[in-house]
Formats: structure tokens, sequence, C-alpha cells
């Protein structure tokens, strides 16, 4: 008895090693960072792209000054940040307040990890950047044929509060360049204040997406300052998303008919939403 109790306990162990070793690859196939396998294009030289990121670290509630650590979501600034210098663009880093940009530690483990997280990790170019990003302020963004808002928890809490951002994005948008305005997340609360030019919702009408209420509500992390489907909702535009078992495993990327708007579900939707900004570009 004691014999067979042994065996069955050592295989259990076996087999729960066995599933921690293949988590990664679990996650993957249920539809994490799904690999992106359509066309790419190379752009021509001289076009320039500018990422924007969170300046907040802290998860916590409104008016708290403690919790626990969060930013970024990794992958979502280095899917779409890789995707636009592979094509050939010059990138630029910029945050909120500037300097280092704080990156949530979850985009680090082993499960959430991708290939361009990793290849981050070894890149001291993007890492120098990352340490001492531009400050928005200081950014002509009228300069830029590109301008994408990466997402993360610590989005919730200051792109769609920054009337900088907001201003610069409404220049931008009817500046020389008209340039494409593209999110992931989080990220499309960076345009729920930026207005038109008679001082209307500039989203409003226009297709979009961003994290669905959904996913925040199965994720349990509901105390953040803002929600993107609630907010854009709110500002007009017409909300598009896709939905799975748990939402984290979705994916879908919004087009406006004017083709200005690219905007990205989730953490698995930076990469698709950068190449079809790349395919824009590349087919004006």
């Amino acid at each position: 008895m004691k014999t067979t109790l042994l065996k069955v306990g050592a295989t259990i162990i076996a087999l729960f090693v066995v599933f921690v070793m293949a988590l990664p690859t679990i996650m993957h196939k249920a539809g994490l960072h799904p690999e992106y396998t359509g066309e790419t294009h190379q752009l021509p030289s001289g076009m320039r792209a500018l990422v924007i990121t969170t300046s907040h670290g802290v998860l916590n509630a409104p008016g708290e000054t403690t919790g626990d650590p969060t930013g970024i979501a990794l992958s979502e600034l280095t899917h779409p940040y890789y995707s636009f210098l592979d094509a050939g663009m010059q990138v630029e880093v910029a945050s909120i307040k500037g300097g280092q940009i704080p990156v949530d530690p979850g985009g680090l483990g082993r499960v959430m990890i991708s290939p361009e997280d990793k290849r981050y990790l070894n890149d001291p170019t993007l890492l120098a950047k990352v340490e001492n990003s531009l400050r928005i302020d200081d950014v002509d963004f009228t300069a830029y044929d590109a301008i994408f808002l990466v997402g993360g928890w610590g989005a919730a809490y200051d792109l769609g509060y920054s009337e900088v951002l907001a201003q610069k994005i409404s220049e931008a948008y009817y500046g020389p360049k008209t340039p494409l305005l593209g999110s992931v997340c989080h990220g499309a609360l960076g345009f729920v204040n930026v207005k038109d030019a008679d001082g209307n919702k500039l989203i409003a009408g226009r297709a979009m997406t961003g994290v669905t209420d959904k996913q925040v509500q199965e994720l349990g992390i509901e105390l953040t300052p803002m929600h993107p489907e609630t907010e854009l909702r709110k500002a007009g535009a017409v909300f598009e998303s896709q939905t799975a078992f748990r939402d984290v495993f979705a994916t879908h990327v919004a087009i406006d008919a004017e083709q200005r708007f690219i905007t990205g579900q989730n953490q698995n939707s930076g990469m698709e939403t950068a190449q079809n900004m790349i395919a824009i570009l590349a087919r004006k």
C-alpha cells in the first residue's frame, strides 16, 4: 500500500512539473501573445514613429499612494516598437513625465514574457530609451508619421488625464504629416479627451477598441480610475471587441473609416495593430 501511494504521489508531482513547464506554451496556444503571420512592409527611409507610455508605477485606488508595482505592460511597448523599427522607421519613446518608464514586473514572468520582450532585455538602445524617456511636453508630435499609445495598468492613471497629451495629439492630427494614431489596451485612454477643430471629442463616431470591462472584471483589477471600454463609449466611440472564455485570450484591432485611428484590444493586439499602421503608411 505504501509503495502504491508513493508511486501515485510521484506521478502527481511529475504531472505537475510537466504542466508548469508547459504552461507558457499552453497560454500561447490559448491566445496569449499570438504570432503575427500577416503581411509585413518596408517603409521609405526617414519615416518616424513616437511611442508614448505612462509614468505611473503604483497600482492603487484613487487617493492612495501605496500599492503593488505596475506601469506599462512590457509587450505593449516592445511589440509595436520593434514592428516600427524593423519596418525601417526611426522610433522615439516618450512618457507623460519623462525619465524612467515604470515596467509592470508581471510582464517579465516566464508565462507572460514574449520573444520581443527578451529582445528588449538584450537591446541597450531600447533599454536606454526606457530608462530615460522623453517628456511629452518637450516633443513635437507634428514631426511623426505614427503616434502609438502603450497600455498597461499605469496608463489608467495619467494618459486620459493629461491635457498636454490631448492637446498635442489634436495638433498632430491636424498637422502637416497627418500621422496615424494607434494604441493598445489602456493606451486608448489617451484619446478620450482629444478635441477636434470644433471643440468636440475627436473619437466620437469612430470605431475604437481597448481592454474590455469584462477583462478588467475577470482580472479583478477594478480600482483603477479609468477603464477603456467605459471611457471610449462615454467619449462617443463605436466600441468594438472580441471575447473569449476569458478575455485575456481574446484579441481585436479596430480601424476607423478614415484610417487615422488604429487601436488594439489588449496585450495580444499590439503587434497586429502596429503592423496595420505600417501597412496603411506603406499605401500612402
